[in-house]
């Protein structure tokens, strides 16, 4: 099922997501949500607390579904080694139509576990790493635009609460 993704100002998007107590039938039916959810939109990611569910969980597909093997879906996912920087071009599907050079590690591994509640350590570099860092952003509440300073991000929110109270965000 297609489920509708939260916009910049609603919850859960800027509250930290809870643990997931256990992988269970309920829990990888979200799973199945959100991976959906994240094809149509179409994404390269996409975290529970982007569809209303504040839940430590997320989905990545750097490939946008072109290579099975490139689904990556995490639960309770940690970040447990960084090193490098970037700084690419990022967007968010809970923010349409922005994006921003956003200072980044180049490389990351991530520890969690998969949808049959098994532990996976994995490595990220360059876009993957940047999507890890993104979702992980997403269960602390934390949106690429709150990593961004100065005028870029003033002209981002500003263009924001500008469509909001137009009716058109």
């Amino acid at each position: 099922m297609i489920r509708p993704i939260l916009k910049f100002g609603e919850a859960p998007l800027h509250d930290r997501a809870a643990d997931v107590r256990d992988v269970n039938d309920e829990i990888r039916a979200l799973l199945d949500d959100m991976v959906e959810t994240m094809y149509a939109a179409p994404g390269v990611g996409l975290a529970a607390p982007q569809v209303g569910v504040p839940l430590r969980i997320f989905v990545i597909d750097v490939s946008v579904g072109r290579k099975a093997d490139d689904l990556v879906v995490l639960v309770n996912p940690e970040i447990v080694e960084s090193e490098g920087t970037q700084i690419e071009q990022e967007g968010c599907l809970s923010l349409p139509g922005f994006d921003a050079g956003v200072l980044r590690a180049s490389r990351v591994v991530v520890r969690g576990l998969d949808r049959a509640g098994h532990e996976r350590v994995l490595e990220g570099t360059g876009l993957l790493a940047r999507a890890f860092q993104h979702e992980m952003d997403h269960l602390d509440g934390t949106l690429f635009v709150d990593r961004l300073r100065g005028i870029k991000r003033d002209l981002i929110v500003r263009r924001i609460r500008k469509q909001i109270r137009a009716g058109t965000w």
